[in-house]
């Protein structure tokens, strides 16, 4: 082997082993930010919204830098294995939250935000079985197919957005009823109209992305019909389905607050478990394989 190509594969093994320390810092930032906010809460004071915003943000920072890094290396989209997969989904949430969190002064949205980052992220990066194998996918034969899987992930993170604004929802609601024991907490939570306008829009955005996204797919694989993975298909357009009867239930007035609340919570977790099949639809690929020994 040349001089110049032990280099290079010795770049690439420090890259594999940096990334993951990106991301367990991204993950340290998260859980710190969802402690501050824990222990503000269990001593009655409201957190420093700035405080928490910006260690999420840093922790955003070190997450996409580690994705970077380890797309860089793949020379693809990092969506190869489910490791991949769940830290890409909770880094499209993040960005969501960085987004429509000044927006709407949601002051608790960065509790259950980072909340839900720390135990995916940490929960990824503790089984290596997860990282243990790359699968390849089409992505080097057509960049499209890229985009359709990082725009179907990123509306992945829209909707587990949606299960934490609907989340408040049923909180706020509840906490309604129950105005001495959770004043303090229900000061921090938007009204019950403002949630279900923000709810509304991060439907409407979730489903946005990913019938865009299901549109390049469809596009691409007419052509190419032996691509198609039929696990991968059926678990994609169960998630289309289910969100597109919960939007039309909705606008019928069959579905609204308390149910619609719960039906976005429990379709996420549908979501999470979809991404197994998503994850299994790549071909296992040789180079550079087994991530988790790096």
């Amino acid at each position: 082997m040349s001089q110049s190509q032990t280099i290079l594969n010795d770049t690439i093994d420090i890259l594999e082993i940096s990334d993951r320390l990106w991301l367990w810092a991204a993950a340290l930032s998260y859980t710190i930010a969802f402690g501050l906010a824990i222990s503000s809460i269990v001593r009655r004071q409201q957190h420093s919204r700035a405080t928490l915003f910006a260690l999420v943000a840093v922790g955003f920072v070190f997450q996409t830098t580690g994705l970077y890094q380890r797309g860089a290396v793949v020379g693809s989209c990092p969506l190869g294995n489910k490791f991949e997969i769940v830290q890409f989904l909770v880094w499209s949430a993040t960005a969501l939250f960085l987004v429509v969190g000044p927006a709407f002064r949601l002051s608790l949205l960065g509790f259950f935000t980072s909340g839900l980052a720390t135990i995916l992220a940490l929960v990824s990066l503790a089984i290596p079985d997860w990282d243990s194998i790359r699968r390849s996918s089409l992505f080097s034969e057509n960049p499209w197919i890229e985009f359709h899987a990082a725009i179907g992930m990123f509306s992945y993170g829209a909707f587990g957005l949606l299960a934490i604004t609907s989340a408040m929802f049923i909180i706020q609601n509840y906490g309604l009823k129950k105005k001495r024991r959770f004043a303090g907490f229900l000061r921090l939570l938007p009204s019950i109209v403002a949630l279900e306008q923000i709810n509304l829009r991060l439907l409407l955005l979730g489903l946005a992305l990913l019938s865009f996204s299901l549109g390049i797919g469809i596009f691409y694989f007419l052509g190419n019909p032996e691509a198609v993975n039929p696990m991968k298909f059926a678990a994609t357009g169960l998630v289309w389905i289910a969100y597109m009867v919960a939007l039309f239930l909705r606008q019928v007035r069959v579905l609204r607050s308390n149910p619609l609340a719960w039906t976005t919570i429990v379709l996420f977790g549908v979501v999470l478990v979809t991404l197994e099949p998503v994850s299994k639809s790549r071909r296992e690929s040789t180079p550079h394989a087994d991530f988790s020994s790096k």
